[in-house]
């Protein structure tokens, strides 16, 4: 059976110092539990660097602007604490959760009145997948839940209430056999998956991916948009018909876990792991331990 991730040994960094990692809780009453009023990043370590730092942490301090809380730490402090905790529980190739949340100080819709957390936690996370299925591909169904109108949410923010709906999804997914989800957004374009950006390599081995204004624009994302271009492929951000994914010949996805993962079907659609994937994912695989 796997140890439950609240039961590991090690500390996590909470608003300055190191708490022994069993030890880490908050109040009942805090707001973030209550009213969603907290943000987050995934970050990842390579060779004891965490790729895209800076990023990261530069967008945990804009989602926390973004609904109104004031960080009492600055980005280039969380870059500091991040660097200490992984030294404190002696990791190199980890995955690290910066989080920003409300306090318990009061309760009730306003959440002015709380004291603005920072904690910090990291842990050894091996592939997301497996080996197996990064040379395979995962499985993708059409999501059940839709991503919101930029008017009714803050997409613009990592903020932990908009992963309400990517839970119940990947649920879904898991449920009719499937590892993840296609989502649509309310108009019923392609959007992403529940924690990953999508890619489709079309004929001449263009590569096309929707247009992050309707999602969070993932770091990851934009590193292998990035690469891609460099590599000389031709790359299109684009609103996305649903009918355009069965005219592709590979799929792949993006996320800080996830890396780079070949998708190997869509519903009952067969993709093959072709050339341009494995290219940019061994790229990316050694950018990253570069």
């Amino acid at each position: 059976m796997t140890q439950p991730i609240d039961q590991k040994e090690g500390y996590i960094w909470i608003d300055g110092e190191f708490i022994e990692w069993k030890e880490a809780k908050v109040h009942f009453l805090t707001h973030g539990l209550h009213y969603a009023s907290s943000v987050f990043e995934g970050e990842r370590a390579y060779n004891g660097k965490v790729f895209k730092l800076k990023e990261h942490n530069d967008r945990l301090i804009k989602s926390a602007e973004i609904l109104d809380m004031k960080s009492p730490y600055t980005a280039r402090e969380i870059d500091t604490a991040v660097k200490e905790c992984l030294i404190k529980n002696d990791l190199n190739d980890a995955y690290v959760r910066p989080l920003i949340w409300r306090g318990s100080e009061s309760m009730g819709m306003m959440g002015r009145h709380c004291k603005t957390h920072v904690g910090i936690a990291c842990w050894k996370w091996p592939s997301y997948f497996g080996a197996e299925l990064m040379e395979k591909g995962i499985s993708l169904c059409i999501g059940n839940w839709k991503k919101p109108h930029p008017e009714t949410a803050p997409i613009e923010a990592k903020a932990s209430g908009l992963y309400t709906i990517e839970t119940l999804t990947k649920h879904y997914a898991i449920d009719k056999g499937f590892h993840d989800a296609l989502m649509l957004d309310w108009e019923g374009l392609v959007a992403e998956c529940t924690g990953m950006n999508l890619f489709f390599v079309m004929e001449n081995d263009e590569i096309v991916t929707p247009l992050a204004d309707r999602f969070l624009n993932g770091i990851t994302r934009q590193a292998i948009i990035q690469m891609a271009k460099d590599k000389g492929y031709t790359i299109t951000e684009k609103r996305m018909k649903l009918d355009e994914v069965w005219e592709a010949k590979e799929v792949f996805v993006t996320g800080t876990a996830a890396e780079v993962t070949p998708v190997g079907r869509i519903e009952d659609k067969i993709y093959k792991v072709g050339n341009v994937t494995k290219d940019l994912k061994q790229t990316f695989e050694a950018l990253v331990r570069s």
